[in-house]
């Protein structure tokens, strides 16, 4: 099984390899990427939910749906009990309420099987997880990182990353598709933690 991103050595050689970098993690300080303790099930569920809504909002709906279904971690045998009347009455949208009984069966019935599904590489993960409705490959990028913890994801189509690498590179916004994987290409093999610190570094550039 591939391991999960050791930190402290990852940001020795983003440190060395980008003095950019070096600033930001300076500027940031810890980087605190590390295996979720929280279900695959559970997350992806979470990361449904929380698609096209602000953080305050999309906690809200997530909490109603943690009460509807009398459960702090979720579980699909407790999905796929629900109504989906009670679920959009908690919040959710007709699409995601399809989207994560979608999840809920492939988990039940095996087709999606975490334990054997993260011994893959990430590339095969991808391809996997974006076979569930309402999955897409930024989605799986956020899986990969935020749950398992692989130390080299490039989300290069989110919009964080694109606005980080324009400011701290001064990259025009125009150029960013073109110029995006040559600057991120001297993180390797650590992409994941050095965008964890494009993340932090833009929020704390951005007034609250």
């Amino acid at each position: 099984m591939p391991a999960p991103v050791d930190t402290a050595k990852a940001i020795r050689h983003l440190r060395k390899a980008d003095p950019v970098m070096k600033r930001l993690i300076a500027s940031v300080g810890p980087c605190t990427v590390a295996p979720s303790k929280t279900t695959s099930f559970h997350a992806l569920c979470r990361a449904i939910c929380f698609q096209q809504l602000s953080g305050k909002a999309a906690t809200t709906i997530f909490g109603r749906v943690q009460t509807l279904a009398g459960q702090r971690t979720l579980t699909p045998t407790r999905i796929l009990e629900l109504p989906p009347a009670e679920l959009r009455a908690a919040g959710l949208s007709t699409s995601k309420v399809a989207f994560v009984r979608d999840l809920a069966t492939k988990v039940a019935d095996r087709s999606l099987h975490f334990p054997s599904l993260v011994r893959k590489p990430d590339e095969q993960i991808v391809e996997r997880l974006i076979t569930v409705k309402g999955i897409g490959v930024w989605s799986a990028q956020m899986y990969l990182m935020f749950v398992l913890a692989r130390p080299d994801v490039f989300p290069i189509d989110d919009l964080g990353i694109r606005n980080a690498i324009a400011r701290f590179y001064n990259v025009a916004r125009a150029d960013i598709p073109a110029r995006a994987p040559a600057v991120a290409e001297k993180w390797r093999p650590y992409r994941t933690v050095a965008s964890w610190y494009l993340w932090a570094g833009l929020d704390q550039q951005t007034p609250g």
